[in-house]
């Protein structure tokens, strides 16, 4: 994730100190950038919507094999004697999981920050009230547009307004709830729309994700963006945080699933906030860009864990055999080896870029899906041949 407030309005976020090892208040000392990773647990693979971008291809049925309560539960307790910091919560739609309350519950009596990511469509009043009070402070809701176009992707009539009520829900009982948008050519037009539904509903937190090449994402691919259709809206966001902050709404917003957002926006803001330039480098360095197998995990429904929400074609080990601390810190796992060492084994155009140390060559599922080969290139990547090559000083 990219912080474009953090990094171009100099204003803290939650999750600020695990992006950018940050100090946190009341701790003098700053966090250690992914130390520890973030994990995003898929804790029922069952959906009552039909997205047409969903990495795990769920469907409106049960998914026999998922964990039991106890099962999860010494999942969770795994987890917070690992010390991640953060457990996310997703699906599927995970309020689909009638103990997902019990869940919670452990996690936020075991320090792990729990978070939500959801359809939001099933977010009564009183599942809201109930998750409130096991623990869940944070939420994100996805909407792939307004009305009709997110309906559309969503493969459900009433999608739209079930979603919105949900928002309303999560916020009603102190939820921070996070609006989170995909980007593809059938719905980029919807994204200035979505930042006035933000700010007109008070919806603090804007997250803009790039396609990711996964699931029926992969379905996808004629409908991602172009390079150029890719940088403008990239370079929207920049200029819709900076008016949002100007203007007093003061949107938390964040790019997700492409690291070249981080070059651009420092080659953005020399020209449009200079004084945050160096600053805002300084951070990307320190943040080293994707972090699939370290900074970031994923135990899909089954128990299976993979090095990031994504790349469920890759499995390191199962939690129900291993625990999840034991196959993370594998030092014999030669795939979570290369991801952890990977700039040598990245294309050449990669390994010649002056921003590898702040991208680390971006999302490697959309790599492999793109090329057969994990760490191919990225087609996502939209910074061209001049932003990419140091230029050669003059003799």
């Amino acid at each position: 994730m990219l912080s474009v407030t953090r990094l171009l309005c100099d204003v803290r976020t939650p999750g600020d100190d695990l992006r950018y090892g940050e100090k946190k208040p009341g701790n003098p000392n700053p966090a250690p950038v992914h130390r520890r990773p973030i994990v995003v647990w898929n804790v029922t693979r069952s959906c009552n919507l039909h997205c047409a971008h969903c990495y795990s291809s769920s469907h409106d049925r049960e998914y026999p094999g998922e964990l039991t309560t106890d099962q999860a539960l010494a999942v969770i307790d795994d987890l917070a004697d690992y010390g991640i910091p953060v457990l996310l919560f997703s699906g599927g739609e995970p309020l689909r999981r009638h103990d997902l309350p019990v869940l919670v519950k452990r996690a936020a009596e075991r320090g792990l920050r729990p978070t939500l990511s959801s359809n939001g469509t099933l977010m009564t009043p009183e599942k809201a009230r109930t998750l409130a009070d096991a623990g869940m402070v944070r939420a994100g809701i996805s909407l792939d547009g307004l009305e009709a176009i997110n309906d559309k992707f969503r493969g459900s009539r009433g999608a739209f307004k079930d979603a919105l009520e949900g928002i309303r829900n999560a916020t009603a009982v102190g939820m921070r709830v996070s609006l989170r948008f995909t980007m593809t050519k059938k719905n980029i037009g919807d994204l200035p729309g979505l930042f006035d539904l933000a700010e007109r509903e008070g919806i603090p937190r804007v997250c803009v994700y790039h396609l990711a090449y996964a699931g029926r994402g992969e379905k996808l691919l004629s409908f991602d963006l172009a390079d150029m259709e890719r940088r403008a809206a990239v370079e929207f966001v920049f200029e819709r945080t900076m008016k949002s902050h100007e203007t007093g709404h003061n949107l938390e917003v964040l790019t997700v699933d492409n690291h070249a957002d981080g070059p651009m926006l420092v080659m953005w803001s020399r020209e449009h906030a200079p004084e945050r330039a160096d600053d805002i480098e300084r951070l990307l360095l320190k943040n080293g860009g994707n972090s699939a197998g370290r900074g970031i995990a994923s135990i899909d429904n089954l128990g299976n864990v993979h090095p990031d929400q994504f790349w469920w074609t890759r499995t390191l080990g199962n939690v129900l055999e291993r625990p999840f601390s034991k196959i993370w810190s594998d030092e014999d796992n030669e795939f979570l080896h290369q991801l952890r060492n990977r700039k040598a084994l990245l294309p050449e155009r990669c390994r010649s870029c002056r921003w590898l140390d702040s991208c680390n060559g971006n999302l490697r599922v959309r790599g492999e899906s793109a090329t057969g080969d994990p760490f191919g290139m990225d087609p996502a990547c939209y910074l061209t041949d001049l932003e990419v090559f140091e230029p050669v000083a003059a003799s």
